[in-house]
């Protein structure tokens, strides 16, 4: 890149459970309180911000362009123009490098970025049928039409659409993600025991952190009519393999080896960055709590979505000359334990390389600087926030090592893989 690209700072939500401690808060607003509070910790004006990007799954029909509605909650001047990115779990990563396109093509400074989703607020859809019949009645002119209208009504109608599981299913593959996953359980002959042990490693390292206050200076409470919220309430304390192996497969019931346990929650949440070019950093006498160096996305088969990070991995080390022994430290998001497990597997590969990239195997991953922390498994995966969110908790934890480079980087559904490159 031109010139890198400094995160001032972050902070985020605890991440929720769906349908719990946050359901009664909206997307909008959710973001608005963790955004206002890192402008206000940083000592800015909101008027110094050229723009806020958010990114976003779920875009909510009564919050359409969820950054313009939740930066004016948030405190922002009418004059901020602000922009929602869409690009399915990378949706954070994009509004990132939305705003460094942006600062490298001379188009502003400074800038608010980050992702937001409320999960529990997915809508139920009405069925075609219900939705005609409504549509018709209302425009109907006769009584005598009205009634053969509502004649045609049967109860099947009634039934609705979950819009969670239309929303996690791929239209390219037509496969909801959990069985992409399945894929490539199958692919690289990945056991049901081993998925559920790295889970609960999943579980064992969140819970650490937490008992530690590891997460501590990157979440901000939030307060509900019920509670104080203050810690990602998906870690399953003293979670036991025995509890995990109970657990039946959910997307291919036969002979599947995903289940509950095994795979990413869905979940709430909220995060937001402070982001700049280098010199105007200096120029404003911020301290950066880290860089982004480089990044890279790339595509995939959407059946095989789950490796991404090895893909677009792949295409950033290319640009940056790098290889997995300059990595200090690794965020990848666990949408599944397979996915993991086969991203792992992948890389190591010298068949997989060669045949996928006509290239020698990356490396093998060293698990000892590998979601030290835990991951999605355990803190769960709120779609639109996730990619944010790992590059704040490899950047926070990445200065408390005292290392110097760190690897944030996710699958994407529908078949993309997104990499960013960060630097203290």
């Amino acid at each position: 890149m031109k010139e890198r690209i400094a995160i001032i700072d972050g902070l985020r939500s605890p991440i929720a459970k769906a349908n719990g401690k946050l359901n009664d808060v909206s997307a909008d607003i959710l973001g608005s309180i963790i955004t206002k509070e890192l402008v206000l910790r940083n000592n800015l004006e909101y008027e110094q911000f050229d723009e806020v990007i958010m990114g976003n799954v779920a875009n909510p029909a009564n919050a359409t362009n969820i950054a313009r509605v939740m930066a004016s909650r948030a405190g922002f001047p009418s004059q901020t123009p602000a922009y929602t990115v869409h690009r399915n779990c990378a949706s954070g990563m994009q509004a990132i490098s939305s705003a460094i396109e942006k600062i490298h093509s001379n188009q502003g400074d400074l800038y608010l970025v980050g992702g937001i989703e409320s999960m529990s607020n997915l809508p139920l859809y009405y069925s075609d049928e219900l939705k005609n019949l409504i549509t018709k009645f209302t425009y109907s002119k006769s009584f005598i039409e009205k009634i053969q209208l509502l004649s045609s009504f049967r109860p099947s109608f009634l039934k609705p659409t979950i819009g969670l599981l239309t929303g996690l299913t791929d239209p390219i593959s037509g496969k909801i993600m959990g069985l992409t996953a399945e894929n490539l359980a199958n692919e690289f002959k990945i056991s049901r025991d081993t998925q559920d042990e790295y889970a609960l490693k999943s579980h064992q390292k969140a819970q650490k952190a937490i008992e530690t206050g590891i997460f501590k200076d990157e979440i901000h409470q939030i307060m509900t009519s019920n509670a104080s919220i203050t810690q990602d309430d998906g870690v399953r304390f003293n979670q036991t393999i025995e509890a995990l192996n109970k657990l039946k497969p959910i997307f291919d019931r036969l002979s599947g080896t995903v289940t509950a346990g095994n795979s990413s929650q869905v979940s709430d949440g909220a995060c937001s960055l402070i982001v700049c070019s280098e010199s105007k950093a200096k120029e404003l006498n911020l301290e950066p709590l880290g860089f982004i160096k480089d990044y890279a996305y790339a595509g995939l088969d959407a059946n095989r979505m789950g490796l991404g990070p090895i893909y677009a991995t792949k295409k950033l080390f290319d640009k940056t000359n790098l290889t997995l022994k300059d990595i200090d430290l690794i965020e990848m998001n666990e949408a599944f334990a397979a996915q993991m497990i086969a991203n792992q597997k992948a890389f190591a590969s010298n068949d997989f390389c060669k045949k996928t990239f006509n290239s020698n195997a990356l490396g093998e991953i060293d698990e000892s600087i590998l979601n030290v922390n835990g991951g999605a498994i355990a803190l769960g995966h709120p779609v639109g926030m996730s990619g944010a969110r790992i590059v704040l908790t490899a950047l926070k934890e990445l200065r408390r090592r005292k290392d110097k480079l760190a690897l944030a980087t996710l699958c994407i559904g529908g078949g993309q893989g997104a990499s960013f490159l960060l630097e203290i």
